[in-house]
């Protein structure tokens, strides 16, 4: 019974960090927003059927529950902050080292969202 109470204090902190990472770039929103619709299913269908009928997050969690996808225009956003705040980050805040690893990591994840299936309209 706690375990459920665990679960859905989880999934409602994943959400406020999905809607956190909408506003704040470089914070990631759909992995919060998989995560929380996990949590709801082991915890609360309600909380769960209140997601995925969200009028903002509810598309994210069917196109990537059903195609494994994401859409066009948030690859493009997504792709678009990812290289602008790492490049500020790698040219004003970090030594070259860390430079090296930031430039990769952001390469990677562009790579892996890009590649991801577009589901249809």
């Amino acid at each position: 019974m706690i375990k459920k109470y665990i679960y859905i204090v989880l999934g409602l902190t994943c959400v406020v960090f999905g809607y956190i990472g909408i506003i704040i770039p470089g914070i990631p929103t759909t992995p919060f927003l998989l995560l929380s619709i996990w949590f709801f299913s082991r915890s609360s269908k309600k909380l769960k059927k209140w997601l995925i009928n969200h009028k903002l997050f509810g598309h994210f969690i069917l196109d990537w529950e059903k195609y494994g996808g994401i859409r066009l225009k948030p690859k493009i956003y997504a792709v678009t902050l990812i290289l602008i705040t790492f490049s500020i980050s790698i040219y004003y805040a970090f030594p070259f080292s860390i430079d090296i690893i930031l430039f990769i990591f952001s390469i990677m994840l562009s790579i892996f969202i890009i590649t991801r299936p577009t589901p249809p309209k």
